[in-house]
C-alpha cells in the first residue's frame, strides 16, 4: 500500500462555505488542524504517505501552509539581526512527530473541473493504480478492505458508497392526514459516492479526454456504462464537510471521540 499514491482534489472554490469564513474550505479547522490534513492522516493510517494535492482556487492558502507547517508546529531557533553562520536558517529543535508525508502542491488551474485536475497530475503518478480523495470528506472506512476488495474484482474503478440521514424529520400521516409518528432524520435508502475512490491508471487517459472533463457527469457514467466500476460499501462514519454548520458539528464530534480518527498521536 506504501507505493498508492494519493491524489486529492481541493482546487474548488467552496461556495457553500463562502461567507462564512475567508479561510479556504480545506483549511477551515476541526481539532486545531484544517481537515485537509485530517484526510491526510486517514491514509497515511493506512500506510500511504505520498500525496499530489490538486491547487486551483486558493491554491495560495494551501502551499502557505505546508511550505509553513515545521515553523508552526515544531520549537525553533530564529537568529535576528545578527546571522548565524551568515544565514538565517530556522534551527528546529527534536524530532518531528509526524508521519513522513512526500506533498506535491501542483496547479491545474483555477476553474478546472476534477477529472480534469486530475490529469493533469499524471506525472506525479507512478505505479498501476492510485486513490482519488475529496479534501473535505472524512470517514474510518477501511481502505485496507477497499483494496483488497478492488482488486478482487479485476475492475479499473471503486469508488466507497454511503449512505447518508435526511437533512429534516418526516411525519407520518395516512390520506385523511390523521399522524401515526414522526421520524427523525431517518436514514435514506440510495447510496451516495462518499470519495475514497481507487481508480487504475489507465483511466488517466479517459480523464484527459477534453479540455474540461467532469469527474462525476462524464467519467463515472462512462465507467459505469462499460462495466468497469464498483462501489464499496461502507456502513461506518462519513461526513462531508461543506458548511460551517458542518465544521462545528465535526468539531463536537472531534471533542467527543471522532471515528476518523484512525491514527495514533
Amino acid at each position: 500500500m506504501n507505493d498508492i499514491p494519493v491524489v486529492i482534489v481541493c482546487g474548488g472554490q467552496g461556495t457553500r462555505m463562502r461567507g462564512s469564513t475567508s479561510i479556504k474550505k480545506e483549511l477551515v479547522e476541526v481539532g486545531g488542524k484544517p481537515i485537509l490534513w485530517h484526510v491526510m492522516r486517514i491514509f497515511s493510517a493506512h500506510g500511504m504517505n505520498r500525496f499530489v494535492l490538486t491547487l486551483g482556487y486558493g491554491a495560495d492558502q494551501i502551499r502557505r501552509y505546508f511550505l509553513e507547517f515545521d515553523a508552526m508546529n515544531r520549537d525553533l531557533t530564529l537568529s535576528l539581526g545578527q546571522l548565524a553562520n551568515g544565514k538565517n536558517t530556522p534551527h528546529f529543535q527534536g524530532t518531528a512527530v509526524h508521519p513522513p508525508w512526500q506533498i506535491s502542491l501542483v496547479d491545474t488551474g483555477r476553474l478546472t473541473e476534477k477529472a480534469s485536475r486530475i490529469a493533469r497530475v499524471a506525472d506525479y503518478l507512478d505505479g498501476d493504480r492510485f486513490f482519488v480523495a475529496y479534501g473535505d470528506d472524512v470517514s474510518d472506512v477501511d481502505l485496507s478492505a477497499l483494496i483488497e476488495f478492488h482488486h478482487a474484482h479485476g475492475k479499473l474503478a471503486t469508488i466507497t458508497a454511503v449512505q447518508v440521514n435526511l437533512q429534516y424529520g418526516i411525519v407520518e400521516a395516512d390520506e385523511s392526514g390523521q399522524v401515526s409518528g414522526f421520524v427523525e432524520r431517518p436514514l435514506l435508502p440510495y447510496w451516495i459516492n462518499g470519495g475514497f475512490m481507487l481508480f487504475e491508471r489507465e483511466l488517466l487517459n479517459l480523464m484527459a479526454d477534453g479540455e474540461d472533463v467532469n469527474l462525476e457527469t462524464q467519467v463515472l457514467p462512462i465507467l459505469a456504462e462499460q462495466g468497469q466500476l464498483m462501489i464499496y460499501r461502507h456502513k461506518g462514519f462519513w461526513q462531508s464537510m461543506n458548511t460551517m454548520k458542518d465544521t462545528l458539528m465535526l468539531e463536537k464530534i472531534w471533542q467527543d471521540n471522532p471515528p476518523w480518527k484512525v491514527w495514533e498521536d
